[in-house]
C-alpha cells in the first residue's frame, strides 16, 4: 500500500495540480479556462459555472489539508472572485455557463451549479474567513434545499402529472455538501438533514431486487418501467457509496458501512466490462437496451471515484475482495486514462479502451475528479499503512 500510496500522492501534486495551476487561469477576465487540449492550450473560453466552483474547491482543500501553499490560495480566490461577480442572477441562482467575460449564456437551470458553489464558497471561508465567503454558502445552501423537490424548476422539461420521476443526484449530491458545510450550519440542520439524505440512498433509490441503485424512481420511491426508472450508473453508485462511507465514519455507524460496501461491491460486479474490462457509463436494470447511446464508453470520473469507493472501503472494512478489485481498477485506470507524455489524464474511451477524445478539459471535465481522487485514494492508503506500521 505504502507504494500505491505514493504513486497517488506524487502524480497528484508533481503532474496534475500544476497543470491547472500553469494552464487554466484567465489572467484577462478572471476564473479559469476548463477547455483545455491535451497539452493545456485553450480550445474554447467559455466558462461553466459548476467547474469553475470546483476548481475554487479544490485549491482551498488542498491548501487546507496538504499545505498552506500561497499560490494555491491566490487561485482559489481567483476563481471566487469572477463567479461572486458573475456567476448568479438576481435571486442567487447560478448559472449553468458565461462568457469568458462573464456575460451569461446559460440559465440556472442546472442545480449543480449551486451545489458546487456553495461548497467552493464554504471551503474558501475555511482557510480565508472573510464572512462573505461564509455568507454566500450558506444562502446558497438554504436555496438547493428550498429547490430540492423541483430542482430544475421552470426548466422542466417533462409534463407534471404524466410520469413524475425524482432523480438520485441529487441526494447523492446532498450527502456529501451536508459534510462539506458542517462547519457552517447549526447541529439541528445537519441532524435533520443526514438521516433523510442516507435513507434516500441507501433505501429510495436502493432497489432490493437488482441489488443497485436507480438513477429515477417515483416520488414515493416505487419502480417506473421506462428507459428513465430502469437506468443505472455505475460511477454515480460507487461515488455516493464512498459519500455513505463517510457519513458512517462521521457519525459512527457500521451498519452504514457495511450496507455501503455491499452495494458498492455489487455495482461493481455489474458495472464491469467483463470482456474488455472497465466500467460501463449506465446500463439498463433489467438488461434492455439503455436510453443513453454513450452507455458503453468508459469516462474519467467513473473510475476515479470507484477507485475512492474501494480505497475507503478497504481501509475501513478490510476486506480481501475491496483490495483484489482497487488492483484490478487501479491497472485498468492507469493504463487506459493516465497520459503518459502530458500531465492530467483523458476523459472519454470508447468501450474498447481507445481515446475519442484527447482533451484534458472541456465542458463536463475540469478540476475536480483526477485530483480529487488521487487526494482521497493517497489519504485512505496512508492510512493503512500508517496503521500497519504502528500495528
Amino acid at each position: 500500500m505504502e507504494s500505491y500510496s505514493k504513486l497517488y500522492k506524487e502524480e497528484l501534486l508533481d503532474r496534475v495540480i500544476p497543470f491547472w495551476l500553469e494552464k487554466s487561469q484567465d489572467t484577462a477576465y478572471g476564473g479559469y479556462f476548463t477547455c483545455l487540449d491535451r497539452t493545456g492550450k485553450v480550445y474554447d473560453t467559455d466558462k461553466f459555472i459548476w467547474l469553475q466552483a470546483r476548481q475554487v474547491w479544490m485549491f482551498s482543500m488542498l491548501y487546507e489539508r496538504v499545505e498552506a501553499k500561497p499560490e494555491w490560495l491566490a487561485m482559489a480566490r481567483h476563481g471566487a472572485a469572477f463567479l461572486q461577480r458573475y456567476g448568479s442572477d438576481g435571486q442567487g441562482n447560478f448559472y449553468f455557463s458565461l462568457t469568458q467575460s462573464g456575460a451569461p449564456l446559460v440559465q440556472p437551470y442546472n442545480i449543480f451549479s449551486d451545489c458546487f458553489a456553495a461548497m467552493a464558497f464554504g471551503a474558501l471561508y475555511k482557510i480565508d474567513p472573510k464572512e462573505e465567503y461564509a455568507v454566500l454558502a450558506k444562502k446558497t445552501f438554504q436555496n438547493i434545499l428550498s429547490r430540492k423537490d423541483r430542482p430544475k424548476g421552470k426548466y422542466t422539461k417533462t409534463v407534471s402529472g404524466t410520469r413524475d420521476l425524482k432523480g438520485f443526484a441529487l441526494p447523492m449530491i446532498l450527502s456529501n455538501l451536508t459534510l462539506e458545510l458542517e462547519h457552517l450550519l447549526d447541529k439541528q440542520t445537519v441532524d435533520e438533514l443526514v438521516p433523510g439524505v442516507i435513507r434516500e440512498v441507501m433505501e429510495v433509490f436502493y432497489q432490493k431486487e437488482s441489488g443497485l441503485i436507480l438513477e429515477n424512481v417515483y416520488p414515493d420511491g416505487s419502480f417506473s418501467d421506462s428507459f428513465e426508472g430502469r437506468l443505472t450508473s455505475p460511477g454515480h453508485a460507487l461515488e455516493a457509496m464512498w459519500f455513505m462511507l463517510d457519513l458512517s465514519k462521521r457519525f459512527g455507524d457500521k451498519a452504514l458501512m457495511d450496507k455501503a460496501v455491499r452495494i458498492g461491491l455489487d455495482t461493481l460486479e455489474y458495472g464491469w466490462d467483463k470482456t474488455y474490462g472497465g466500467i460501463y457509463y449506465f446500463m439498463d436494470v433489467k438488461g434492455h437496451p439503455p436510453e443513453k447511446l454513450e452507455w458503453n464508453q468508459k469516462l474519467w470520473w467513473v473510475h476515479l471515484e470507484t477507485l475512492v469507493f474501494l480505497a475507503k472501503a478497504y481501509e475501513m472494512s478490510g476486506s480481501k475482495q475491496c483490495y483484489q478489485w482497487f488492483e484490478k481498477v487501479h491497472d485498468y485506470t492507469w493504463e487506459h486514462f493516465r497520459d503518459k507524455d502530458y500531465p492530467e489524464w483523458y476523459g472519454y474511451l470508447d468501450r474498447y479502451g481507445k481515446i475519442q477524445l484527447p482533451l484534458k478539459g472541456g465542458k463536463w471535465k475540469g478540476c475536480f475528479h483526477v485530483p480529487r481522487g488521487l487526494y482521497q485514494v493517497w489519504q485512505s492508503l496512508e492510512q493503512i499503512s500508517s496503521a500497519k506500521a504502528t500495528g
